[in-house]
């Protein structure tokens, strides 16, 4: 489970200081819960006032993400035996960002906050590595190569695949928020789990980023 920072909207928004405190546990029995949100740690750092002035759960359909947009319904990776539906993520009334529940901890999702896969821009899905119940979805994602495949399937029953351009690891509290979330004119995705050695609360101490672009 895990918690990372937001993305920067817009250039001529107020620039914030970037934390990605990712809070993924163990997936033990005994691992701890955070904010009251059955094992999910909350995003981290307040995400800023999109174009359209919104913030909060409200602000999710952007001129990046028009609701014509085709979204994504299933996420493949041939390649580490990932196939797996994917479900939407928002924001929290706090102005967090939402991360998969728990007990769907093999479940992707995609942060509608960005454009949604194979639209120009960067589309952001964000997966657990492990929950309380055991391994998630992006358990190996860490096995990932460059060149590999990526597969998305849209609501409108096209396919989009993607080709995997590199990895990072990336401290928890040095995530490059502006690499992985800000605009771009590729048609781009990006991959989020955690790694990384646990801390004393049972949390891997980084974050896995995967980059594609779309083949």
């Amino acid at each position: 489970m895990f918690r990372t920072s937001v993305p920067f909207r817009r250039a001529a928004l107020p620039v914030l200081a970037c934390l990605a405190l990712t809070g993924c546990s163990s997936g033990g029995a005994d691992a701890p819960s955070a904010a009251g949100r059955d094992g999910d740690a909350p995003y981290a750092v307040q995400r800023p006032a999109d174009s359209t002035g919104k913030t909060g759960p409200g602000a999710t359909e952007t001129p990046g993400n028009p609701a014509s947009s085709a979204h994504p319904t299933r996420l493949s990776i041939p390649s580490i035996g990932v196939d797996s539906t994917v479900m939407r993520l928002g924001l929290n009334a706090d102005g967090t960002v939402e991360v998969p529940p728990a007990e769907q901890g093999m479940t992707v999702g995609w942060y509608t906050g960005n454009p949604a896969p194979g639209e120009r821009g960067a589309a952001v899905l964000i997966g657990h590595n492990d929950t309380r119940f055991g391994k998630a979805v992006f358990h190996d994602l860490k096995k990932i190569t460059k060149g590999a495949d990526i597969a998305i399937r849209n609501d409108r029953g096209a396919e989009i695949h993607f080709r995997v351009t590199g990895t990072e690891t990336a401290s928890k509290k040095a995530f490059p928020t502006k690499k992985v979330y800000a605009s771009t004119q590729e048609r781009a995705l990006r991959l989020i789990t955690c790694d990384g050695a646990f801390d004393a609360q049972g949390h891997p101490v980084d974050n896995l980023i995967v980059y594609a672009t779309r083949s």
